[in-house]
């Protein structure tokens, strides 16, 4: 096929005409699929279940101490020697909480407002906070960002991380730039992983503001898609080596390895800054959910014994990321100065961009049956300029139910960029 920018009127007038009656023929299935939010299936929600069936026989008191009583704030230990050996840092410069990583995150970001960072002024008491957002990324980032007033900087993502020049000029010379978000393995929504280079530049930051932090949201850390795992340096060597390591937050769960929200999450920083916020956290919570950290400890082992349970996922999930990426090259190979797709090696999330096209094609998938996030939503304040972005989830519908989202968003893309061209 020819590229619809070397076509005459004619011959996209009858492309479009086409493209119409396919999209009539798919909306009369009345299929419904939801590809919004990178969630786990239930076919990889069923590999955890042997750890209710078995918790009844398990060790409560493994750490000396019973989980099924109060006590140790900062999580058992167990839990945090787990965390620990997969985020490769010291047990104790690791805090294990219930959830999710992104109520971690929101508490530490609460925790700043009101109360300061390790002494300096609270940042509610401030003119002005920013953050900064390497986008197309993390929505829920940016959602934080909105809730407590926080200004963002989007600065973009390159093919190997945020654009670090850009990053190290602004947290150089301004001192309102308070937190970085990151999601370093599998990024959300590129499924970029950071290089060392980018990595150690981000942990030899020399900020303005001594309470910035960079909020490492290791979302992915054992989430590929394949047998060789990309490596990600790990960010303590160098901030270390900088003397950086109070400026990292780093954050893990078990969301999307055991139960989505029912799992256990930690934060692994420096001893000082664990100290602190056990501090901040004292009259919060009198102890985690010790009770499901040593459900979980007693079902994942190990760091070993973790991977092999995710190579079990990675067998669920391949195969739609590559549908719709196999999909996409079939369709668009002609097509690729206006339609560019990422093709990760883990995570969640196909990045999708169509230049100038992205509202208008989640428009028409919506009212085929397939429900994306909203164009923008990868973006600070929902401000994609170029209306680019779409960021697909495959994971949770069937592989049939992904086979005809694909035809859907297809289809979607060629109207939208078929009038786009005769509308010129």
């Amino acid at each position: 096929m020819k590229e619809y920018s070397q076509m005459s009127k004619q011959e996209l007038e009858q492309a479009l005409c086409e493209q119409q009656k396919l999209y009539k023929k798919l909306q009369k299935q009345g299929v419904s699929v939801d590809m919004t939010r990178g969630r786990p299936s239930k076919e990889q929600l069923d590999i955890a279940m042997p750890m209710l069936k078995n918790a009844g026989g398990y060790n409560y008191n493994m750490s000396g101490i019973d989980a099924r009583n109060y006590g140790e704030p900062a999580g058992v230990k167990p839990a945090r020697e787990l965390f620990a050996n997969l985020l490769e840092v010291k047990s104790s410069e690791v805090i294990v909480f219930d959830g999710s990583s992104l109520d971690i995150m929101y508490n530490l970001v609460q925790f700043a407002m009101q109360f300061g960072v390790r002494g300096n002024t609270p940042w509610n008491k401030l003119d002005k906070v920013k953050f900064i957002c390497p986008a197309p990324g993390y929505d829920r980032h940016f959602a934080i960002c909105q809730t407590f007033g926080i200004e963002m900087i989007a600065v973009p993502m390159l093919d190997d991380g945020p654009d670090m020049s850009v990053v190290e000029m602004l947290v150089r010379d301004d001192e309102s730039i308070k937190g970085m978000w990151c999601v370093p393995k599998y990024s959300n929504p590129t499924g970029v992983v950071y290089s060392d280079n980018v990595v150690e530049r981000i942990a030899g930051l020399k900020p303005r503001a001594k309470d910035f932090r960079v909020f490492w949201d290791n979302a992915y850390i054992v989430h590929g898609l394949y047998e060789q795992e990309d490596e990600l340096l790990n960010v303590f060597i160098p901030a270390r080596q900088y003397g950086n390591e109070d400026m990292i937050y780093e954050l893990a769960s078990t969301s999307k390895i055991t139960f989505a929200g029912s799992g256990v999450a930690a934060l692994a920083t420096s001893e000082a800054n664990v100290e602190d916020i056990l501090k901040k956290t004292f009259f919060k919570q009198i102890n985690p959910n010790k009770v499901n950290q040593i459900m979980h400890v007693e079902f994942l082992k190990d760091v070993e014994n973790i991977k092999r349970i995710m190579t079990m996922h990675a067998d669920i999930l391949r195969p739609k990321f590559e549908l719709f990426e196999h999909k996409l090259g079939e369709a668009f190979a002609e097509q690729w100065d206006v339609v560019r797709w990422s093709t990760p090696h883990g995570g969640y999330f196909i990045s999708l961009d169509v230049k100038g096209c992205a509202k208008r094609v989640v428009a028409l998938a919506l009212e085929a049956g397939v429900k994306f996030t909203a164009a923008g939503s990868t973006y600070p304040y929902m401000q994609d300029d170029a209306d680019s972005n779409i960021r697909i989830a495959p994971s949770v519908p069937s592989l049939a139910e992904t086979n005809f989202a694909s035809d859907v968003l297809i289809c979607s893309i060629k109207i939208a960029l078929l009038e786009k061209y005769l509308n010129k």
